[in-house]
């Protein structure tokens, strides 16, 4: 059996490097933050290393941006739940975003990122943590999802045809 041998450039590392301390700078600076409720756009980092690079390393991306953000910048105490969560978001941004990203792949991406991840498996760590009902605030986790559903489906659409056009030569910005 042939194991398959995954190569990750300088350039790669590099990037991922700068899309983590840009995940890390958009969620603990950049966003709208409750003890149960957090809007923001720290998910345009992941969505990028999953567009360029694939899922696994946009799951290294945003595990590795909640890691490092939670020990340098604590919101509240770590929970690894949190962490298997942004891996699990880095996962499913590259599997429906990387090699195509049509209208329902993005739409896919969002609605199990947020719907699924966010919403529920999320909630769920939350009610651990906070030793609390996990019905008794999942309808202001449902205020979050529904509006991160739309900022994440056009923001996502916005970074497509911009990285489109970069990798194209067309953004006359760049050169």
């Amino acid at each position: 059996m042939k194991e398959k041998k995954i190569r990750i450039s300088v350039r790669d590392i590099t990037l991922m490097a700068m899309l983590i301390a840009i995940e890390i700078v958009l969620s603990r600076f950049c966003s709208i933050q409750a003890w149960n409720v957090k809007i923001g756009f720290a998910f345009i980092a992941p969505v990028t290393a999953a567009i360029l690079m694939g899922p696994a390393q946009a799951a290294v991306v945003a595990g590795v941006a909640d890691v490092l953000g939670t020990l340098m910048f604590p919101i509240g105490p770590y929970f690894p739940g949190f962490t298997l969560t942004a891996f699990l978001t880095g996962v499913t941004y590259g599997l429906f975003l990387h090699k195509k990203q049509s209208v329902p792949c993005i739409a896919g991406a969002v609605a199990v990122s947020q719907l699924v991840l966010s919403l529920l498996v999320n909630s769920l760590w939350i009610s651990i943590l906070y030793s609390t009902p996990y019905t008794a605030f999942l309808a202001t986790r449902m205020i979050q999802c529904a509006v991160l559903i739309p900022t994440e489906f056009i923001v996502i659409g916005m970074i497509t045809k911009s990285i489109g056009l970069v990798s194209k030569g067309q953004n006359y910005l760049i050169g």
